[in-house]
């Protein structure tokens, strides 16, 4: 998931995030780099727990309740490289663009792609050809 500008087709920067509360949403903004133009996220408390149990630490990295997410957390390991696949330089440094509270999340599918098309390497190249494949 992407936060573009309008106006400049600019990727979004992360500027503030409210840390989440027990049973609250999640509150943070975001501002072009080019033009400054701003947009705010606000997720309600289901959603704040969706996303936390795909292991995705929201500000303050507090545990997800969700049931569901405690099955998804216990069936892989966060942060850890798909088995066999080696990540290029140039693709880490694509992969940290992306924002962060969504990036697990889009490196976990990026591998399965990889891996699911027999790669061994994750480059550049692999990630236009996801890209446009998925429609991201």
């Amino acid at each position: 998931m992407k936060f573009l500008c309008i106006a400049c087709d600019e990727p979004m920067k992360l500027e503030e995030s409210t840390p989440p509360a027990e049973g609250a949403g999640f509150t943070a903004t975001f501002r072009c780099p080019r033009c400054g133009q701003g947009v705010a996220m606000l997720t309600n408390p289901w959603e704040t727990e969706v996303v936390g149990s795909l292991g995705v630490k929201l500000a303050n990295g507090r545990e997800s309740r969700c049931p569901m997410g405690t099955m998804i957390a216990a069936s892989r390991q966060p942060g850890a490289l798909a088995e066999g696949l080696t990540w290029t330089a140039g693709a880490l440094a694509r992969l940290d663009r992306i924002p962060e509270m969504v990036r697990p999340m889009a490196r976990e599918g990026i591998e399965r792609y990889a891996q699911g098309r027999g790669h061994s390497v994750v480059d550049e190249t692999l990630l236009e050809e996801a890209r446009a494949q998925l429609g991201s």
